[in-house]
């Protein structure tokens, strides 16, 4: 048994990758992790465009979309559903053998709509519509705009994953846009089981801005609490997860068969090399929960990461790590703020710049060069 599927099996979180290209489909890759335990997978407009970019794999479809009359946004549309569908059929048995857990892929709406309700409500429904699996997930960005529209797929059936989310407040509305969209499908007659959602809570990036106000401000206090507030602001948030999936509210939902809404743990990479490599994964090791994994910390992980629950070992100690920040002049709200406008600028600049590089293909190709 590999590490991944002790995880799972142990310690009841989701092992995903956070990585999607075509080669790796076509090459039986991506059948490989599945086989040594990745249980679903994510992808954004920069995992597409490192994708799309760095490879030839896309050439010939994308050039038989151009001569088809296409332009170039249709053809992302139509090059990015073609590896979504691949993926989902992929994880497909995943999703059959465990009634529903597991076995997801996310595919996300134009990041241009993460300031618009109704463009995003539009946009996912358009997605489910267009790719009818059932172990789908669009992902909508936990947004102030983003959670009506969050609320209403999920009072309409759909599943959901709800991306960039960087502060327990926000995580706090997105709980109940869930709570209260699977209220409404219920009054209306719906059945919840099959409605499944995650909530992708972003961890290293936290750590990295927390850290470079930490560093400017530079006393012993502060210096020694670098490194400390990405894990315990996921340890807080799995806290509220634990409140708000108990007593009365969710136990009426629960007897229709709805489904808990699992924190995600997104961006758990290591970016700041003098941690451990594996730390945003083996520090939020509990049950009820996914951790989206880039290639390189699985096999990182798959070496020599950590098989224990961690995720609530200390969960005083989280609040403690997280008042010392503020104490020190750190403002975790604001904090929270520029981490999502951050978040969806760099999602946004990476579709537009895909989508640049895509016009001057598709020129190159129209005229001949």
């Amino acid at each position: 048994m590999t590490r991944l599927q002790q995880l799972f099996d142990e310690q009841k979180q989701s092992p995903w990758l956070d990585n999607l290209r075509r080669g790796w489909v076509t090459d039986g890759e991506l059948q490989r992790w599945v086989d040594r335990g990745v249980r679903g997978i994510t992808s954004n407009p920069s995992i597409f465009q490192k994708a799309i970019e760095g490879a030839t794999d896309y050439d010939e479809q994308f050039g038989s979309l151009v001569a088809g009359g296409s332009d170039v946004t249709a053809a992302y549309w139509d090059l990015v559903t073609t590896d979504i569908r691949s993926a989902l059929s992929i994880l497909r048995p995943v999703y059959d053998a465990s009634d529903g857990l597991d076995g997801y892929v996310s595919v996300e709406v134009s990041p241009a709509l993460a300031r618009d309700t109704a463009g995003t409500l539009d946009a996912a429904r358009h997605l489910h519509g267009l790719i009818a699996e059932p172990n789908l997930y669009v992902k909508i960005p936990g947004t102030a705009e983003g959670v009506p529209a969050i609320r209403q797929m999920i009072a309409d059936g759909h599943s959901i994953n709800v991306t960039l989310l960087f502060s327990v407040d926000r995580y706090a509305e997105v709980i109940e846009a869930y709570l209260s969209g699977l209220e409404t499908l219920v009054a209306a007659g719906g059945d919840p089981a099959p409605v499944s959602s995650v909530a992708s809570f972003f961890v290293s990036r936290v750590d990295s801005e927390v850290d470079q106000r930490l560093t400017s401000i530079g006393t012993p206090e502060a210096l020694a609490l670098r490194g400390k507030t990405a894990v315990a602001n996921a340890r807080v948030a799995y806290e509220l997860f634990l409140e708000q999936f108990s007593g009365p509210r969710w136990d009426a939902l629960a007897a229709k068969g709805a489904k808990v809404q699992r924190p995600l743990w997104a961006s758990t990479s290591t970016k700041n090399a003098a941690y451990p490599d594996t730390l945003y994964v083996d520090e939020l090791i509990g049950p009820d929960t996914v951790n989206t994994i880039p290639d390189a910390t699985l096999a990182q992980f798959e070496e020599h990461g950590t098989l224990a629950r961690t995720i609530d070992a200390d969960l005083p100690g989280a609040h403690a790590v997280l008042d010392a920040v503020r104490a020190v002049g750190v403002d975790l709200d604001d904090v929270g703020r520029v981490l999502e406008e951050e978040g969806v600028a760099a999602f946004s600049k990476s579709f537009d710049e895909l989508l640049g590089s895509l016009q001057t293909k598709a020129d190159q190709l129209q005229h001949g060069s």
